[in-house]
C-alpha cells in the first residue's frame, strides 16, 4: 500500500520538512506542561473524592480550569506541530501566568523555591524559543 493518499507512503515522510532543535524542544517543553496540568487535574479529582472541600463549587470549578488548561497546552502542542502561527500568543499567555504562580510561591511563610524555580526556569526558557527564527519560521500558517 504505497498510494499517494495512504498514511504509511514513505514518501510523505521524507519530503516532510524537519523540524529544527529549537521546535523540537519547544513542543516537548509544551507537552511536558500539559501532562504536568493533567496530573494537576488527576491529582485534585483524587482530593476531591478522598477529602471533604470547604466548597465543592470551588474545587469543582478549579478541576474544570485545570482541565481546561490541560486541553489548551494539549491543542498548543498540535498547533506548533502543524505549524499555526496561533499558538505563540496561546503559548506566551500560559508562561506568563506560570512565571506569576513561581513567583508567588518563591514568597509568603509557605514559600517552594523548587515549586517556584520549576515553574519560572521552563517558562523563561518558552519565552525565549517562541521568540527564536525557526520557531518564527516553522510558526507561521494562518489556516
Amino acid at each position: 500500500m504505497t498510494g499517494t493518499g495512504d498514511a504509511l507512503d514513505p514518501r510523505e515522510a521524507a519530503d516532510a520538512p524537519r523540524r529544527s532543535p529549537a521546535v523540537v524542544l519547544l513542543t516537548a517543553l509544551i507537552a511536558l506542561e500539559a501532562l504536568g496540568m493533567a496530573g494537576v487535574t488527576a491529582l485534585l479529582v483524587v482530593d476531591l473524592l478522598t477529602s471533604t472541600p470547604s466548597s465543592v463549587a470551588s474545587a469543582v470549578a478549579l478541576i474544570a480550569l485545570a482541565a481546561l488548561a490541560a486541553v489548551l497546552l494539549a491543542s498548543v502542542v498540535r498547533g506548533i506541530l502543524r505549524g499555526r502561527s496561533w499558538v505563540r500568543p496561546a503559548a506566551v499567555t500560559w508562561q506568563v501566568l506560570q512565571i506569576a504562580v513561581g513567583a508567588g510561591s518563591l514568597q509568603g511563610a509557605d514559600a517552594r523555591q523548587d515549586l517556584g524555580w520549576g515553574l519560572i526556569v521552563p517558562s523563561v526558557l518558552v519565552l525565549v524559543l517562541l521568540f527564536t527564527r525557526s520557531v518564527l519560521l516553522a510558526t507561521r500558517r494562518r489556516d
